[in-house]
C-alpha cells in the first residue's frame, strides 16, 4: 500500500561535535520518505525554490519517490541552521528562512489524494487541514512540534479529531496535555481524537499508546557514534508508518513491530550527517538492524 507524506523539503546547515554539514539535503519529508521508501511506495508533496539541486531531485528518484507533488517555486528553497551541543540532545537554532514555504498550499495530486495512508508532517495545522480536505486516505498519522502547542492550539485540536496516530516527543506530549505522567498524557490525547499514540523520548527510547490501552517500549538502539541526530524522529516516523503500510493492518501486534522498524531508521538517520546514511539503506541493512533489535530486546 503507498504511502502519502506531506511536509518540509530544505537545505540544512548543521554543527555537530563530530563536524559541520553546510546546505545539505534536509527537511522532514525527505527523511520520512527516505525511510519509509525502504517498505513501501511513498508519494512526497513539498515546495522547494528554483535553486534546489537537481543532484537532491535525483536522490529520492533513485529511491522511486514520487514527486509529482513536489513544487518547484520561484524564489529560494527552506533553510534552517541548527549547532549541537556536547549533549546531543541539544540543540540550538541559529536561523530558520521559510523562503518558498512561507506561500505554501499543498497541492495534492491523484495519485498522493488516493494513497490508503498518509503522514502529515510538522506544518502549520491550518496546512494540514487543508491537506486533509483533499485527501480520501483511510489511516493518517500525524506530527507537530511546540510552536503549534504555543500559538495555534484551536487549529492542532481541530487536526486531532480528524487523524488516527500523532508521533510527537515527551516533551510535546506534557506540553499539549499539562500531564507530566506520559501514560496520562497518552490517555489525555487519544481523547483528542487518535487512538494510537506514539510518544518518543530521544536516546531513552519510545513509547507506543494502543486504542486499548496496549502499551509497548524500546529502546533506542545504543550506537557508537552519533553524528547528526537531526531527522531522526521524522524517519522514525517513515519507518513506522512504511511498516503498517506495507503491511497493511494496524493492530496492536503490527504496530509493536512498526516501532521497532521506525527505532532501527532512526539510528540510521544519526549515523551520518543530513540522510547521507539512511539513503544507503537497503533491505539487507534494514532486517539485520531489526534483528539486532529484537536480541536487544529479548529476555
Amino acid at each position: 500500500m503507498s504511502i502519502t507524506v506531506v511536509g518540509s523539503v530544505g537545505l540544512d546547515t548543521v554543527e555537530t561535535p563530530s563536524g559541520k554539514n553546510e546546505e545539505g539535503l534536509g527537511g522532514a519529508a525527505v527523511y520520512f520518505s527516505l525511510a519509509a521508501a525502504n517498505l513501501t511506495q511513498v508519494n512526497l508533496v513539498a515546495i522547494v525554490g528554483d535553486d534546489f539541486p537537481e543532484a537532491h531531485v535525483a536522490l529520492l528518484e533513485s529511491k522511486n519517490i514520487n514527486l509529482d507533488g513536489l513544487e518547484k517555486a520561484e524564489g529560494k528553497t527552506f533553510r534552517w541552521t541548527g549547532k549541537y551541543h556536547d549533549d546531543v540532545n541539544e540543540r540550538d537554532t541559529l536561523d530558520t528562512q521559510l523562503n518558498v514555504f512561507a506561500d505554501f498550499h499543498p497541492k495534492v495530486p491523484e495519485a498522493a489524494r488516493t494513497a490508503p495512508y498518509l503522514f502529515l508532517g510538522n506544518i502549520h495545522p491550518s496546512l494540514q487541514l487543508e491537506v486533509l480536505d483533499q485527501a480520501k486516505s483511510g489511516f493518517v498519522g500525524l506530527d507537530t512540534m511546540n510552536l503549534w502547542i504555543d500559538i495555534t492550539l484551536d487549529d492542532l485540536k481541530a487536526v486531532l479529531k480528524r487523524v488516527n496516530c500523532l508521533i510527537i516527543n515527551d516533551g510535546e506530549a506534557k506540553q499539549l496535555t499539562g500531564q507530566l505522567n506520559l501514560r496520562d498524557a497518552a490517555t489525555d490525547i487519544q481523547a483528542m481524537g487518535p487512538d494510537i499514540v506514539v510518544i518518543k523520548k530521544g536516546e531513552h527510547g519510545c513509547m507506543l499508546f494502543g486504542a486499548d490501552g496496549e502499551i509497548f517500549a524500546i529502546p533506542a538502539f545504543p550506537l557508537e557514534e552519533v553524528k547528526d541526530p537531526t531527522g531522526a524522529g521524522d524517519s522514525f516516523a517513515g519507518g513506522f508508518m512504511g511498516y503498517i503500510a506495507t503491511q497493511d493492518a494496524t493492530d496492536f501486534d503490527t504496530l509493536r513491530q512498526a516501532v521497532v522498524y521506525g527505532s532501527a531508521m532512526a539510528s540510521f538517520t544519526c549515523e551520518a550527517f543530513g540522510p547521507d546514511a539512511l539513503a544507503t539503506v537497503d533491505k539487507g541493512k534494514l532486517e539485520t538492524r531489526y534483528t539486532a533489535f529484537r536480541q536487544l530486546t529479548n529476555f
